[in-house]
């Protein structure tokens, strides 16, 4: 009898354990599943986040500025607009000290690196900064300032400039017969026609700093103005 009822307790107790045994395989797949497709999902979406952004660089003038966003008209004279957060790094190169989004100011040139969203058509700034776009003008030398060494100069639209010749600047002189020969600032005169490449000083709106200057001695742009205007007044 003794026999009998500790045979129907064991049978008890296994079928009791094969029972909680499948349960728990059950319920550990059903978790893994749901795990498996959370991945899945959590994949795809970061998927689809990455094709729609791309890592980017434009340059433009600044037209407004906040504290998490830079307004820019760039090259193709195309608005952009910028976002900035705390990864955002700031630079000047005219600056030795610190640069942020508060040192930004309207009609400054910035070159921008960071990622675009094709959706929003929007850019995450990573790197802004400060940069000097090349400025070609072409005219006349009016006046030369040997103690100085600038060159006064009236644009082919009338407007006047001064053309500050330094150290690092290139000075070449063009003629018919000679080609481009490298020369100097003692061989820039007045009444020669020039084009001049550099960048605009930032403390004199009308002054630029040259990197290049082109003379050509063979072609007065004084006497090419005065023949002009004698031919319109016929």
């Amino acid at each position: 009898m003794k026999k009998i009822i500790i045979i129907g307790i064991l049978n008890i107790f296994l079928v009791s354990l094969f029972s909680l045994l499948f349960t728990n395989n059950a319920y550990s797949q059903t978790i893994t599943q749901g795990i498996k497709e959370q991945l899945i999902t959590n994949i795809a979406s970061r998927v689809a986040q990455l094709r729609l952004v791309e890592k980017r660089g434009i340059i433009g003038t600044v037209t407004n500025a906040t504290n998490t966003q830079i307004t820019i008209l760039d090259i193709q004279n195309n608005t952009r607009f910028v976002d900035v957060d705390e990864l955002t790094k700031f630079s000047s190169p005219k600056l030795k000290t610190a640069y942020g989004i508060s040192d930004i100011t309207k009609g400054t040139t910035l070159g921008i690196l960071g990622l675009y969203n094709k959706e929003s058509r929007r850019i995450l700034a990573r790197f802004v900064n400060v940069v000097s776009v090349p400025i070609v003008v072409r005219g006349g030398v009016a006046a030369v300032d040997d103690k100085n060494f600038t060159v006064d100069i009236v644009t082919i639209d009338d407007k006047k400039l001064i053309i500050d010749i330094g150290y690092t600047t290139t000075t070449y002189s063009y003629t018919s017969s000679g080609g481009y020969i490298k020369s100097g600032f003692s061989k820039i005169k007045e009444g020669y026609s020039i084009i001049t490449v550099g960048s605009l000083d930032p403390k004199n709106e009308n002054k630029i700093s040259a990197t290049r200057v082109v003379i050509f001695p063979e072609i007065p742009y004084i006497q090419k103005t005065q023949s002009q205007n004698s031919s319109s007044q016929k």
